[in-house]
């Protein structure tokens, strides 16, 4: 091992003379290729979760952004839908790629960090069982693509500190550009990494021209996005206020604790030791860089309200440095169960129990999955939604049915009737949700108005303000017991519009 050199000066040696270990491509590709396979398995079991069937529409609507979106996301959908069709596998096999394709990224960052076959296959397999790589690969969402980028991003840095290949600064500087038009979150990481190394070194990326190529490739790539943030009020920054308020994994108290959760139990103690070994260790002292850059998220999203997986892009490298420190000193005293085969099998049963669509779905109610993972619930129902619907639509009379006007309280609504709605003689649906809102108003047919939510009668109430006669004729049911966002949610039909559709839908824009 080369001694290091000083961190502040720039790239330093971080592997035998020899160069980094090689590749351990075999058993890699089997971990990466057995969670592809299982995520393809289960891939059209269930349903689409709300935003896959957001996207959908979205990608019928491309625009360089969405209140809540950057543009990217919707291109994609619209890319899959149209190469693979029109159905839910279509989306689900991006999704497996991406998340297969993340597990040979977490294995090459442990390379780079002078890692051989067991810190590698370590790496990976920690990667392959974590529940929250797991359930955001099972479907094709925000989340899905800004773990993979994010990933990528973190291993371009780190292989640039091993290597000094300028060339990786661009590359990061790419990817760094992909990633924030799938979220512009993806800018804290950035930030927070640069802040890092420039906290402990190497600094002189900052003088190398291909950072200053990476940096305006991500500023060519986030203009036109933000151009029509500035035309349309910045309305992502009211969507970031909406998400710090949701209150979800237990506020600021819960941090830490759901980031534990997430990662795993057993996979969680190698990130926290990788954490703690970048700066106890003069080998990972290069990539002291990955440890400011972890806690500075942490302060910032905890005082912000963010989510703890917003964080997610930097696992793979802790547990990198975690199995990096296993591989040359041992596991530390009483945790070498952990780093067993067993250990890892036993989280892996547990990850799918937890996230995946492996039960019954008239048993789904009775596990502890949608307590867990409520994504899961919202992938339950759709199709069973639109016929609740066309069942009000068909009572009304026939001269009334043929000017009948649908309007939805959340994309996720709105997207299932675009995709089930047509087969059942449904008009087009309208939402004024985020995104949904843009996509165009309801015309003035002069016919009623058929309304999902508000929730309750009591909240009905408000609907008096655009209608004059306002009642509740049914209510949603998955029909499985299971309760998600529409489960009981009251329809109405509301006649005696009180102003046209000009006036009255601003007041139907919403974010959340």
């Amino acid at each position: 091992m080369s001694a290091p050199a000083s961190a502040a000066s720039g790239p330093v040696g971080v592997t035998s003379a020899d160069g980094p270990a090689r590749v351990a491509w075999r058993p890699v590709l089997l971990l990466a290729g057995v969670l592809g396979a299982l995520l393809l398995a289960v891939a059209a079991r269930y349903g689409y979760h709300r935003d896959e069937l957001y996207f959908r529409v979205a990608g019928r609507h491309l625009a360089w952004g969405y209140p809540d979106q950057p543009p990217l996301l919707p291109l994609l959908t619209r890319a899959a839908t149209a190469v693979f069709g029109d159905t839910l596998v279509a989306l689900r096999v991006p999704a497996a790629v991406f998340a297969a394709a993340g597990v040979v990224v977490a294995a090459l960052t442990a390379r780079e960090m002078g890692g051989g076959r067991r810190a590698q296959l370590l790496t990976a397999a920690s990667y392959a069982v974590c529940p929250f790589a797991v359930a955001v690969g099972h479907s094709f969402y925000t989340a899905t693509l800004d773990l993979l980028l994010s990933t990528a991003l973190v291993w371009l840095v780190v292989r640039w500190v091993r290597t000094s290949d300028q060339r990786m600064l661009l590359a990061a500087g790419a990817v760094a550009a992909a990633a924030l038009n799938v979220k512009y979150l993806a800018g804290f990481l950035l930030a927070a990494i640069v802040a890092g190394l420039l906290v402990s070194g190497p600094r002189d990326f900052l003088r190398r021209p291909m950072f200053a190529a990476g940096a305006a490739v991500v500023v060519a790539a986030l203009l036109p996005g933000l151009v029509w943030q500035a035309r349309h009020g910045w309305p992502q920054i009211d969507m970031a206020g909406q998400i710090a308020g949701s209150g979800d994994f237990a506020g600021r108290p819960g941090f830490v604790p759901f980031q534990i959760l997430m990662t795993g139990i057993v996979p969680s103690w190698l990130w926290i030791y990788g954490l703690w070994r970048t700066y106890r260790s003069d080998a990972l002292r290069p990539f002291r860089f990955l440890g400011h850059a972890y806690l500075l998220l942490n302060v910032l999203f905890i005082a912000t309200g963010g989510k703890p997986y917003y964080l997610a892009g930097l696992w793979a490298a802790l547990w990198a440095a975690g199995a990096v420190e296993v591989e040359r000193r041992g596991a530390p005293r009483g945790w070498g169960w952990a780093a067993t085969v067993p250990a890892y099998a036993v989280t892996a049963a547990i990850s799918i129990a937890l996230t995946l669509p492996v039960y019954p779905v008239k048993w789904l109610a009775d596990t502890p999955q949608p307590v867990i993972n409520a994504d899961s619930a919202e992938t339950v129902g759709w199709p069973r939604f639109a016929r609740d619907v066309a069942r009000v639509y068909r009572a009304l009379p026939a001269d009334e049915r043929a000017k009948a006007v649908i309007v939805t309280g959340n994309y996720g609504e709105a997207g299932a009737l675009d995709r089930y709605g047509p087969k059942l003689g449904l008009p087009r649906a309208y939402s004024g949700h985020n995104g949904f809102w843009y996509f165009g108003r309801p015309p003035d047919t002069g016919g009623p108005t058929i309304v999902i939510g508000p929730d309750t009668v009591a909240d009905g109430a408000r609907l008096h303000r655009y209608w004059t006669d306002v009642r509740p004729v049914s209510r949603i049911d998955n029909g499985v017991g299971l309760d998600n966002q529409e489960q009981g949610k009251p329809v109405w039909v509301c006649r005696g519009q009180r102003a046209p559709w000009t006036r009255l839908w601003p007041e139907f824009k919403t974010l959340g």
